[in-house]
């Protein structure tokens, strides 16, 4: 399996978390086509993985008006046709329903969403392993 990880990094914790996300991936046996910012796309690297993982951090006023950062530039990503997606948000609060709304946003480009997980920001390192195992145990194999 390939991933492209693909992210929005205010204070640098989702850009970590894409390469915690990556090097457990890795672990596994996967390739990593790219691990880039939005706003730095790296087409190739889209188009050679069979998974695109959206990740951005989240924003509101402590627990209420929670979003996805930036889910307007996720809009704008190249169709994903028949690729499988991920995502991730990292947050410090409470993510409300900031996965949710995140998988909407992906999934309006075609690609079939399988899964996310919302990151505490103290916890990157766990949850992080905890989303790549969760990514290898429920992808399905791909011919």
């Amino acid at each position: 399996m390939k991933a492209a990880i693909l992210y929005t990094s205010l204070t640098g914790n989702t850009r970590r978390a894409g390469e915690l996300i990556a090097a457990n991936l890795q672990q596994e046996g996967w390739g990593i086509t790219t691990v880039s910012p939005l706003n730095e796309l790296e087409m190739a690297g889209i188009q050679e993985a069979d998974m695109v993982i959206v990740g951005t951090w989240v924003h509101g006023l402590f627990v209420v008006g929670q979003a996805p950062w930036n889910v307007g530039a996720i809009a704008h990503l190249p169709a994903m046709r028949g690729k499988l997606a991920a995502t991730y948000c990292t947050f410090a609060l409470n993510p409300g329903k900031s996965l949710d709304k995140l998988d909407t946003a992906v999934s309006h480009l075609g690609a079939e969403v399988i899964g996310g997980l919302a990151l505490h920001r103290s916890k990157l390192h766990e949850h992080s392993e905890e989303f790549a195992a969760r990514l290898v145990a429920n992808t399905p194999a791909r011919a």
